[in-house]
């Protein structure tokens, strides 16, 4: 199959295929973060947060940048291709928030967290 006749979902999807993608998307939104703040409050192991960070980067989403400290941190930061996930991101979350069936959140609780997630991603209704 030639590469022009790849369904543009399964184009997007094969961006972000690993499980940890996403999340670390989401997190980006809210600022830079260094390899160890990725596993706070997660269980992801290093090896697999190295891996998913490393398809990020190559895939244009993320950027990499070695700070010169002792010991040496390394800081990950959204690209613009990156940014550009905001609207899918916030599709994500409202999927749930939106759902009249999901009894997780009180009604108060979705308004917070649909407007926290409008500001942090950046979008405008």
């Amino acid at each position: 199959m030639s590469d022009d006749t790849v369904c543009p979902v399964d184009r997007t999807l094969s961006l972000i295929n690993k499980k940890w993608s996403i999340q670390i998307i989401r997190d980006l939104f809210f600022g830079k973060k260094h390899f160890k703040e990725f596993k706070e409050g997660k269980d992801i192991s290093n090896k697999v947060l190295s891996s998913c960070l490393a398809d990020l980067e190559e895939n244009g989403l993320i950027e990499k940048r070695v700070l010169n400290t002792k010991p040496v941190s390394t800081e990950y930061s959204l690209t613009e291709y990156g940014k550009s996930m905001n609207r899918i991101i916030y599709e994500i979350a409202m999927f749930t928030l939106d759902d009249e069936k999901d009894k997780v959140y009180s009604e108060k609780t979705k308004e917070e967290m649909k407007e926290n997630f409008r500001q942090t991603l950046k979008i405008d209704d």
